[in-house]
């Protein structure tokens, strides 16, 4: 395997109003901002150690054209999440099935942007991604 040229840090979105994506993701997480200014909002990293970031969107790109930005959340209980989401002000874009037996919801933010929810990777995939506990480095689940 070649050696890493960096590693995942943040996932950046450009937003119709800023603040208020920012509010939506931060609850989602349950993390606070740590910066925010008249062109940037950068959210406290969350347990994975990634954070969001939100930038006003570009003028000169129309509204609403195709993000190519999509981020994995993980939860435990996906109805539970698909719920707190939709509370939020988020909604389902469509149910996506993976592998037998799998499935995952395709959500969008309330500007449109779409994330999927995902469950723990199942525990061959994980120890095979994770190495021989299963989970990412710091975290500690329940058994």
């Amino acid at each position: 395997m070649a050696s890493p040229v960096g590693w995942f840090r943040a996932l950046v979105i450009d937003a119709e109003d800023p603040p208020a994506l920012a509010a939506f993701w931060s609850e989602l997480l349950g993390v606070g901002i740590v910066e925010q200014a008249e062109d940037w909002i950068q959210l406290q990293p969350d347990r994975s150690g990634a954070f969001l970031a939100f930038e006003p969107r570009d003028p000169d790109i129309a509204a609403g054209a195709d993000r190519r930005t999509r981020a994995d959340l993980e939860v435990e209980d996906m109805d539970l999440a698909r719920a707190r989401i939709e509370e939020l002000g988020g909604r389902l874009v469509k149910v996506i099935h993976a592998r037998p037996g799998e499935s995952h919801y395709r959500m969008a933010d309330p500007e449109g942007n779409e994330f999927t929810v995902v469950l723990p990777l199942p525990a061959d995939v994980a120890r095979r991604a994770y190495g021989p506990t299963g989970q990412p480095p710091g975290i500690t689940r329940g058994t």
